[in-house]
């Protein structure tokens, strides 16, 4: 960034990766122009098996988008024939997003119930309930909740799903390509390969691609590709996001490792700056960094107040409480996390 540039902590692009047209190879058209039923994009495959061993998971599919994904493999899950039928337990942190195909999925007759996120008794209870029902638990969560310390307990929840022969269903879309081994995500990260996983993720977070993979056994991806309303009805992804996925994956194999390790050096310096000036951030080393304002400040002039100093975060309310929120990124410079570290002195801690 410039010298007068704003410092932007509202992307989520965590990586730094950007992939303008002079990097990319060509390509002969953005669509084919027929559903991937039919035909599949060229190099989809590839990148599809390249995300699946990356992610520690069997085999892949691409999707447009994680919308298309949820609402897609939901649709499957409720209309299933074969074997228990499901129970939805949705981990109260979970994004909208899934959560919008869950809803499809209690649509189509598939009991819904919500626990509080991390609570692995009041989950035991709603899995054992299911299998007294005759049914199977499918649990739903994210890999990663922005602006909590730690991740959920991922591997308590795929240990349950398994003693109860049910599914976990992650929405991985934070931690791929910033947490576990290569940027891999939680399969990686918590030990989950073997277990009953099931993986869906955009790669426009950490990888900086609007693009979607579902990832899992072989026999639940291939049984999604055979199913899948998206597949035949709508549009594939796009040949250039393709195209660009690819790239993120080389250039995730040649410097990715560096890159969060540099990300993850921006994170310790940013909490380190505010810590400095007496104020705490909250979200652990992830990258999404919050600030709890106190109660005598509104959060819209807050905002606005960092705006005007140069400053761009993300207003957020939380349980009754506003947040700033600062999205950490590879390519932040040393610069713009002092830049921010003293906004904030100024406008919240002596402000308050």
């Amino acid at each position: 960034m410039g010298a007068d540039a704003a410092a932007d902590f509202t992307s989520a692009l965590y990586l730094g990766l950007r992939h303008g047209r002079a990097t990319l190879d060509d390509w002969p058209a953005l669509t084919l122009g027929k559903p991937a039923a039919l035909a599949e994009v060229p190099g989809a495959r590839a990148v599809a098996r390249e995300l699946a061993q990356l992610q520690g998971c069997a085999a892949a599919t691409l999707l447009p988008s994680t919308l298309h994904l949820f609402w897609d493999l939901f649709g499957m899950l409720g209309r299933q024939r074969e074997g228990r039928p499901y129970t939805v337990l949705v981990d109260g942190a979970a994004y909208p997003v899934a959560r919008w195909g869950a809803e499809r999925a209690t649509g189509m007759g598939l009991p819904l119930r919500v626990f509080r996120s991390g609570a692995l008794p009041e989950l035991a209870v709603l899995v054992s309930q299911a299998r007294n029902l005759g049914r199977r638990p499918l649990i739903l969560a994210d890999g990663y909740y922005p602006g909590h310390a730690d991740a959920p307990p991922l591997a308590r929840y795929a240990a349950l799903a398994a003693r109860a022969d049910g599914l976990l269903l992650l929405d991985d879309t934070q931690a791929l390509g910033v947490l576990g081994r290569r940027g891999g995500g939680s399969v990686a990260a918590h030990g989950l390969a073997g277990a009953p996983v099931l993986v869906g993720a955009s790669l426009a977070k950490g990888f900086g691609v609007p693009l979607a993979v579902l990832a899992g056994s072989t026999a639940l991806v291939r049984r999604f590709e055979s199913v899948s309303d998206m597949r035949l009805h709508a549009s594939p992804p796009a040949v250039a996001t393709v195209v660009a996925a690819r790239h993120a994956l080389a250039l995730n194999a040649a410097c990715g490792d560096a890159l969060r390790a540099t990300l993850r050096q921006r994170i310790g310096e940013f909490r380190a700056a505010l810590a400095a000036r007496g104020i705490a951030a909250e979200g652990g080393a992830f990258p999404v960094q919050a600030v709890r304002l106190p109660r005598r400040l509104d959060l819209a002039p807050a905002h606005a107040a960092l705006r005007r100093e140069g400053v761009m975060a993300v207003p957020q309310c939380r349980g009754g409480a506003a947040l700033l929120a600062f999205l950490l990124r590879a390519d932040h410079t040393k610069a713009d996390i002092a830049r921010a570290a003293q906004a904030l002195r100024h406008h919240v801690k002596e402000l308050a």
